[in-house]
């Protein structure tokens, strides 16, 4: 994401989700966008990724969601993870579930390493362009894409954008966070794990 592209703030751009999420629907955080969410407020349906391996959370809500298809899964994963796992993309739309939206949150560095630029983005580019994520989503088969960029049409927009069948590609322009750390893990991975399993096996309200 270049430096003079206008954006919004992380807070403002999970504190509209979390709003708008319904309690049946099933949220996946990564990376930064982890470490906020569980400070709003994750629910027993929600599966912050920490720890996680860099860039499998689109990988895992596909495969909620095709299990789950009478729940909604939301997946919210960063620039920096979205470029480690590329392929996620196409099997998304290969699949093609309806109940999937993919929320990309592009600031433009690998934040809870030092604030690195990505490849991605324009500054870590020798041709100092950045790469257009819409562009990617849209050849990989993606045809419901949003972008957005002021954190007010977000929130005027988002029930929309979340009821559109899916599956659903939202890019999303951030802002970094100064001085960010890495998300701590709320508790031991399996049992949290196991906890998920034991939600989702319930039926929905």
């Amino acid at each position: 994401m270049s430096d003079q592209r206008a954006c919004m703030s992380l807070h403002d751009a999970l504190i509209t989700l979390h709003r708008a999420r319904r309690a049946d629907d099933v949220v996946i955080t990564s990376m930064g966008a982890a470490r906020e969410w569980m400070v709003l407020g994750a629910g027993p349906l929600d599966l912050p990724l920490v720890p996680s391996s860099m860039g499998t959370a689109p990988s895992i809500g596909l495969g909620i969601a095709l299990a789950q298809p009478q729940r909604r899964v939301i997946v919210v994963n960063g620039d920096g993870a979205m470029l480690m796992n590329l392929g996620a993309l196409v099997s998304i739309t290969a699949a093609a579930p309806p109940n999937l939206t993919l929320i990309l949150e592009d600031n433009g560095v690998y934040e809870v390493t030092g604030a690195q630029p990505t490849p991605g983005a324009s500054s870590g580019r020798i041709d100092g362009a950045d790469v257009d994520f819409e562009a990617i989503a849209r050849a990989s088969g993606f045809r419901a894409i949003y972008h957005f960029q002021d954190a007010a049409q977000w929130a005027r927009d988002i029930q929309r954008v979340l009821d559109t069948p899916g599956p659903t590609f939202v890019l999303l322009d951030v802002s970094p966070v100064p001085g960010a750390v890495g998300p701590r893990s709320p508790g031991p991975a399996p049992a949290r794990a196991r906890e998920l399993k034991r939600v989702l096996s319930l039926k929905p309200e």
